[in-house]
């Protein structure tokens, strides 16, 4: 055997193996540093279905991705429980031990963290049997993230006294035993004074509440009740011992999931002044971001960290001109010493020209001796990542604005060059040109890519803006108007309206639109924090006027709304 092809079988050899990775509460953010390394090496992911849409973006694209039933716990014939059902546990360890065997790296992820109430003991102690190699990597606990994110400290104080208990999750009433055993130590917890963090109790909150009730706990215990925990969608519902299945009926909250946390004691009370994930100002606010993926990744990931989920629905798509020798001269005019200047007003324009300069097998280099301008942030983030360093970003406003109030004018007695390279799209303005022009600047205005109306979204998504699914839509300019009135509707009257600057807010209102946030400099980033202020603005007035917070979409009116 060769030396190369020895190494190539160690290699294999030592990537073949288990990682068992704690998912934390839910939302992916919440990994720990090595989980998320381990999910982007995976050859293999092994998970349960309803972990599917938030962790499998975080791997690599290549990724087999094998999906497994819940795991629950049974009884045996002699009536203990064994902890997960046979079956679904073999061909569990069949699927993991075939891909290690074939040499694959697998990562089985857990929801929570793997040492606790999961199938972590069972599946890892098939791998020691059958001497596959595994690690665990510990994640975040169900039972201890939640709370802390509802705004429940568990303990108060350094000293404190915490029970944590998890029902078994069985199929039906049949498993007598299993169930015997979790009402005995609910029976003893309720009996004592201790904290008390319930999981997987599911509907059964008024059977449980009766228990603890029977079992000695005071009718005036504070309960709180959280689903969803750690996801924009969280909702956390208190309320006394006594009452606490009722309260959860009136606020209209039936079935929790399994995986809702219960939490009894008197820490609940802190949640009044500790609550801080669910008062976030957009928090739970369904928010559409008429951009692509590409453009809208900044403004989504702002929008997230004020609460809000952002949907991003692309109104215009990229095309090449329909004419491309005006940009094959220019980029060839650019390698030739044509030029002074290249001014990116768009992070599509930098697509553009790295294209071009691939079909020509060019790269950043060919930038060499030349000034490069970006119109902002973004379009400044897309040179960099093809390997360009802008010379010249707005200190300013990022507008083509912005850009002339920073630009240098021509001095022919420091630029041996007096061309500009402007790369732009089809329906441009012309504020820049002239505004070049004027500084003594010649200019190539050059299409570089047309803008055509995207397809419409589906049809769940246009019904959702026609209908008030949406709590809020941020348009970024003028197209973004029309080109979504265009493709999905006008949105309800309920959606609040944001807009980047009076020209696009001119153009709302000639669509119908109330205009009700209004960015005070045209900014993206900024129209999203000018959003942020709004919503809180009006969960400060509910909760002075002694109304419950709602978002938008929860308050519609049939009544249309008109234009001022």
């Amino acid at each position: 055997m060769s030396s190369d092809a020895a190494s190539s079988q160690a290699g294999a050899a030592s990537r073949a193996r288990v990682s068992f990775v704690g998912a934390g509460p839910g939302d992916p953010d919440l990994l720990t540093v090595r989980a998320a390394a381990l999910l982007a090496e995976a050859d293999v992911l092994v998970l349960e279905s309803g972990l599917r849409d938030r962790f499998v973006p975080r791997c690599r694209t290549a990724v087999h991705v094998i999906e497994v039933p819940p795991t629950r716990l049974c009884a045996s014939p002699d009536g203990d429980v064994e902890g997960v059902e046979t079956f679904a546990s073999v061909l569990r360890f069949e699927a993991i031990s075939d891909a290690v065997k074939a040499g694959k790296f697998v990562v089985r992820l857990l929801d929570g963290d793997p040492g606790l109430f999961g199938p972590l003991e069972a599946e890892a102690a098939q791998c020691a049997k059958a001497g596959v190699p595994f690690e665990v990597v510990p994640g975040l606990a169900r039972a201890t993230a939640v709370p802390a994110f509802a705004g429940i400290p568990l303990t108060a104080g350094p000293i404190g006294d915490v029970r944590l208990l998890a029902a078994p999750r069985v199929d039906s009433n049949a498993d007598f035993n299993a169930w015997s055993n979790w009402h005995r130590q609910l029976g003893e917890a309720g009996a004592a004074s201790s904290t008390l963090v319930l999981i997987g109790i599911g509907d059964r909150v008024e059977e449980v509440a009766a228990e603890l009730l029977a079992a000695g706990r005071p009718g005036t215990t504070p309960v709180a009740i959280t689903v969803d925990g750690s996801l924009t969608s969280q909702r956390t519902v208190t309320g006394p011992l006594d009452r606490i299945a009722a309260v959860l009926k009136a606020e209209r909250v039936s079935n929790p999931a399994a995986d809702t946390v219960v939490v009894v004691g008197s820490v609940v009370d802190r949640r009044a002044e500790l609550s801080w994930y669910e008062t976030k100002p957009l928090f739970g606010w369904r928010v559409l971001v008429p951009r692509t993926k590409e453009q809208a990744g900044a403004l989504s990931e702002q929008l997230r960290s004020y609460g809000a989920v952002p949907h991003e629905v692309p109104t215009i798509a990229v095309e090449p001109p329909r004419t491309p020798q005006q940009m094959e001269r220019a980029v060839k005019g650019l390698v030739t010493g044509r030029y002074e200047w290249v001014a990116f007003t768009s992070a599509n324009a930098v697509k553009a020209v790295r294209e071009k300069f691939e079909d020509y097998g060019l790269d950043a280099r060919a930038f060499a001796g030349i000034k490069v301008a970006a119109v902002g942030e973004q379009t400044a983030t897309a040179l960099r990542a093809f390997g360009v360093v802008p010379d010249l970003v707005p200190s300013g406003e990022q507008s083509a604005v912005g850009l002339l109030d920073d630009f240098p004018a021509y001095d022919p007695a420091f630029d041996p060059i007096e061309r500009v390279f402007l790369p732009r799209a089809d329906i441009a303005t012309e504020t820049l040109v002239a505004g070049l022009v004027e500084l003594g600047w010649e200019v190539d205005d050059v299409t570089a890519y047309r803008t055509v109306r995207a397809a419409p979204p589906p049809a769940e998504v246009r019904e959702a803006i026609k209908g008030g699914g949406f709590d809020a839509v941020l348009f970024t300019s003028s197209s973004t108007v029309r080109n979504l009135v265009g493709i999905a509707g006008k949105p309800h009257a309920t959606t609040v309206i944001a807009c980047i600057g009076p020209a696009t807010a001119k153009t709302a209102q000639e669509h119908g639109l109330r205009v009700d946030v209004l960015a005070p400099t045209p900014s993206a980033a900024v129209l999203a924090e000018a959003l942020a202020e709004f919503g809180r603005d009006r969960r400060e007035a509910a909760l002075a006027a002694g109304e419950p917070v709602t978002r938008p979409s929860e308050r519609r009116s049939s009544r249309a709304r008109r234009a001022k």
